[in-house]
């Protein structure tokens, strides 16, 4: 089998697998995905914000997911670890999902928009975009953006520093589309520039800084200055 035909295969059962984890943690807020290949297996990351929904008791869901995931996807020996997600209103992913439930039931979009926008920015986030696309308000698509902060759209800080997240909102005239870009509060741009060992500037004296006069204090009268040559 040819090396592009794999890589094409393994791509594609990725997204299907991802699309599959979606939808069975559902009711748990899924919040991300990270595959590694290891020497033992194949480890699938879960992020969910509510991990106990998924674990089950005595970890009998999470045995069951496993053992589809392996017949369905054929990987090799599968090890589902599951994290909760402490910061939820800083994850794009489980964003979108709640913005596209909001949407769902009933909340006008721009409400729904700069609440999900303030939201974000509150939770300390450097900058979000929220991209709404669909029938928003009648038979025609149209796109609809919310912004705050700062949000980067191409080059190295996008890989590094952007958390994108998308998810559907199935209403009655038709699917919209939800995308949530957050950038981390972490994030520290190219262009910001720190100089190590810089002395801050003196700052001018203000009268609180100058000596109190004590009542009854004589203070001398400034000397006379002789006048400048040529003066009459």
């Amino acid at each position: 089998m040819a090396s592009e035909r794999k890589v094409v295969q393994e791509a594609t059962r990725r997204v299907l697998l991802k699309d599959y984890l979606v939808r069975e943690s559902a009711r748990a807020g899924f919040g991300g995905l990270d595959i590694q290949r290891t020497p033992m297996g194949t480890r699938v990351t879960l992020v969910c914000e509510r991990p106990g929904i998924l674990i089950g008791r005595r970890g009998e869901l999470i045995k069951q997911l496993t053992q589809d995931i392996e017949n369905r996807f054929r990987l090799d020996n599968p090890q589902i670890e599951v994290q909760e997600e402490r910061q939820p209103s800083l994850n794009a992913q489980l964003m979108a999902e709640k913005l596209a439930s909001t949407l769902e039931r009933g909340w006008h979009f721009r409400r729904a928009g700069h609440s999900t926008v303030r939201r974000i920015m509150e939770a300390g986030a450097r900058g979000c975009q929220v991209i709404l696309s669909g029938k928003l308000t009648g038979e025609r698509h149209r796109t609809e953006r919310f912004k705050a902060g700062t949000i980067k759209y191409c080059g190295e800080a996008v890989h590094l520093h952007m958390d994108k997240g998308f998810y559907q909102a199935r209403l009655k005239p038709g699917v919209i589309g939800v995308n949530v870009w957050i950038m981390r509060p972490s994030a520290k741009l190219p262009d910001e520039i720190t100089v190590k060992g810089a002395a801050p500037k003196p700052a001018a004296p203000v009268a609180a800084d100058l000596p109190p006069v004590v009542e009854g204090e004589v203070v001398a009268p400034l000397p006379d200055l002789p006048p400048p040559e040529g003066a009459t």
